[in-house]
């Protein structure tokens, strides 16, 4: 087993020490194995099946909008524009899974949930009070006891939506700036202004909510250190409980993947990112937050109140066309696309299922014991507070770098660091997530994503 692991870890990559003079911005490693891996699955899987030996105790739900107000230039996610009519069939749709599901689970309990999308903001008043709601009466996920977290954008933050928003518990809202220059905002296809980013973020603070994240991007055309430090600043002003620093990425059928690149090579984009990606990070140590991972920036303790949940041993139950969930050994979601009319067949297919469908899962992947191996080495490693090796030789029954001796290369190389209680990524290491997370993949896995058909 350990041969065919260390065959995996370097197919194809090279040891850890070419990732130091490779390209930093390989990939965003947010979940392992990405959604370009799954495929239908040859037998549709009941989920009764599938959650039957799995702990329940302590899931996260993710509850999927796949709708926006807009498509920005730089979005790859799972999201239609003008869905206003699609709202209430979906919504419909969506308590009827929820309904299915939770009959399939049996006894269980949620530690957090979320709402993401698209934008769930894009939905009005009575609508989110309904999906709130429809959640609670099937699902007993209710944010009043649970930490939830609900993803908005400048344009669909209103009081209203934000007063249903707080009657319901949520306790974090994460908003997407981007970028707080209107001239930088337009280069990466975003059209906002900069009054309507100040006016959102005001009637956040006014609804107060215990947690604000403001995320932002890097990396657009003609943005330097110091113009993206004018974001930060601008961000920092509004004391936000957490800040995300997004590396920009040009993918196929997006926005920005149908316009002609500047005169700039991958190279010097690289090296344009990463300074501007340490001038933040730097500045945002200075201002006090903990850097969490490569993209997260916390001030103050993570809050701790409610149930436990760990990503790397926990389940997750995904609701919404485009939502994934995962027990150990299977991952599973509706199929993937990103262009607009691959994503409006899948969520018209999704409105149409009826309670026997939503009560299989028909497309996704299976985790063998390597896969399991490497998404809890990356679920951790990735994290400034990094790998602890006790915990891998609880969950699996055999040392580390029995399993996975290829780690040790990243301490060669000086991306890492070993003692005896964790393998943590170094400050350059942890710079270098991007690149780090898709070499730790497996050959397999690679080569799926690799041959997916985007559409």
């Amino acid at each position: 087993m350990t041969s065919g692991m260390t065959g995996g870890l370097r197919s194809g990559l090279g040891t850890a020490a070419a990732l130091l003079a490779g390209p930093v911005y390989g990939g965003y490693q947010y979940a392992y194995p990405h959604k370009t891996a799954y495929r239908p699955l040859p037998h549709p899987v009941p989920l009764r099946e599938a959650w039957a030996e799995e702990p329940k105790d302590g899931l996260f739900l993710y509850v999927h909008v796949p709708f926006c107000a807009m498509r920005c230039g730089f979005c790859n996610l799972f999201t239609l524009t003008r869905g206003e009519g699609s709202v209430a069939p979906y919504l419909d749709a969506l308590r009827l899974q929820a309904e299915t599901v939770a009959d399939s689970l049996g006894r269980f309990r949620v530690a957090r949930m979320a709402l993401g999308g698209g934008t769930p903001t894009f939905l009005g008043a009575a609508d989110l009070d309904r999906l709130l709601a429809d959640l609670r009466d099937t699902f007993g996920a209710t944010p009043l006891a649970v930490p939830a977290s609900v993803e908005t954008a400048p344009g669909t933050t209103t009081p209203e939506r934000l007063a249903v928003l707080r009657e319901h518990g949520v306790e974090r809202v994460s908003i997407g700036v981007e970028s707080f220059r209107d001239d930088e905002a337009r280069a990466m296809g975003r059209p906002q202004a900069r009054r309507s980013v100040e006016a959102a973020l005001g009637a956040i603070r006014d609804a107060r909510f215990p947690v604000l994240n403001i995320d932002l991007i890097y990396g657009g055309a003609g943005q330097t250190p110091a113009s993206f430090l004018e974001s930060v600043e601008a961000a920092l002003a509004w004391e936000p409980e957490e800040i995300f620093l997004y590396p920009l990425y040009v993918r196929p059928l997006t926005g920005l993947g149908r316009r002609d690149r500047p005169a700039e090579d991958d190279r010097a984009w690289d090296a344009r990112r990463l300074a501007i990606y340490r001038a933040a990070r730097d500045r945002l140590r200075a201002a006090g937050y903990a850097q969490v991972s490569m993209r997260m920036f916390r001030r103050g303790p993570e809050a701790a109140w409610g149930p436990a949940y760990d990503c790397a041993r926990d389940g997750m139950v995904g609701l919404g066309a485009g939502a994934r969930s995962y027990t150990a050994a299977l991952h599973y979601a509706t199929a993937y696309a990103v262009g607009q009319t691959g994503v409006a067949a899948i969520v018209a297919d999704y409105v149409a299922r009826d309670a026997q469908r939503h009560g299989h899962a028909d497309y996704g992947a299976r985790l063998d014991a390597e896969d399991r191996r490497r998404r809890f080495v990356l679920m951790h490693l990735l994290q400034a507070s990094g790998l602890p090796l006790r915990a891998y030789a609880a969950r699996f029954g055999t040392p580390l770098l029995d399993d996975l001796p290829d780690l040790a290369d990243l301490v060669e190389a000086g991306l890492a660091s070993l003692d005896a209680d964790h393998l943590a990524l170094t400050e350059v290491g942890l710079e270098r997530s991007d690149a780090i997370g898709p070499w730790l993949q497996t050959a397999g896995v690679r080569e799926r994503m690799r041959t997916y058909a985007l559409r």
